[in-house]
């Protein structure tokens, strides 16, 4: 069962802080192992700091597509703009906060 929390605003893990059409992955935080929309309705719900995936976890299964459900390893979904399964567009402006989830420079 996926653990998912956040200030959600529908079931495709859009959220208060990011809604557009293109919102459609949660990201699991490797500090607490739970899926959030962003690092916003992370930092909201939780009272620790995030920690960033390293780049020797890339396989890591940790992004959610909320259109279908399933879940990318972190390598799958740097490595795309839309979900293998479901083929729905991944908003490409994510890559702006890349560096608050993944610590790819390790």
């Amino acid at each position: 069962m996926i653990k998912l929390k956040g200030l959600l605003v529908d079931e495709e893990t859009r959220c208060e802080h990011y809604h557009s059409e293109l919102d459609i992955v949660a990201i699991k935080f490797k500090c607490c192992e739970t899926f959030y929309p962003c690092y916003l309705c992370h930092n909201v719900c939780e009272d620790h700091e995030p920690k960033r995936w390293s780049s020797e976890e890339l396989d890591e299964k940790a992004i959610l597509c909320g259109c279908c459900r399933n879940v990318l390893s972190i390598r799958e979904y740097l490595d795309t703009d839309s979900c293998p399964n479901c083929n729905k567009q991944f908003n490409p402006r994510c890559s702006n906060h890349y560096h608050l989830y993944f610590d790819l420079e390790n």
